[in-house]
């Protein structure tokens, strides 16, 4: 199957606040995101409840784009995270339909030909940006949920062959650079 973004889910931008010292949510920016969109270092409770609409919350599932700069990229907003809300760094995507997992439409988000098309797009003459209107027209091919149940399985199993050749990688410098003392000495 395959449909428009704006046909499966619903797409705010995040909100402009100013932080806190005593909050009650967090306030997630792109700079708390790593390249692939994990979240990275610890978050802190620095914008009050009180000044945002509990439309803006964030939700289990809920999907974040960053629309701004060079850094686009997807994340999952997951239930172990604290409260938070999205900068306007962000836009929240809400999927509507059941037939689409969130981790596989973050995926498909960060997917270099989506990635490709959608910078394509971006406008700004300092700072880039991609539009509400072209993610809202971004045509999504959405296979049964086995199927991207399994396409997430084999991305999990890549990314963790990733790391395992790092931490080979790491070793066998390791290792090299060892062989090279004892031999000298």
């Amino acid at each position: 199957m395959k449909s428009t973004l704006k046909n499966i889910a619903s797409i705010q931008t995040g909100v402009f606040a100013k932080p806190a010292p005593n909050g009650d949510l967090v306030y997630l920016q792109a700079r708390d995101f790593d390249d692939s969109g994990e979240l990275t270092g610890s978050l802190h409770l620095d914008i009050l409840a009180e000044r945002v609409s509990e439309n803006h919350i964030l939700r289990t599932g809920d999907v974040l784009f960053a629309s701004k700069g060079t850094k686009n990229f997807a994340a999952v907003f997951e239930d172990q995270n604290p409260p938070s809300v999205a900068s306007t760094s962000f836009f929240v995507i809400r999927i509507q339909n059941e037939a689409i997992l969130p981790q596989y439409l973050a995926w498909y988000l960060n997917n270099p030909d989506s990635q490709q098309f959608l910078k394509s797009f971006a406008r700004g003459t300092s700072i880039a940006s991609i539009s509400k209107a072209v993610l809202d027209d971004l045509e999504i091919f959405i296979p049964d949920l086995k199927t991207q149940e399994l396409i997430l399985k084999i991305i999990q199993l890549r990314n963790t062959e990733k790391e395992l050749k790092k931490g080979i990688e790491i070793l066998r410098e390791k290792l090299i650079q060892q062989r090279i003392i004892n031999a000298i000495q």
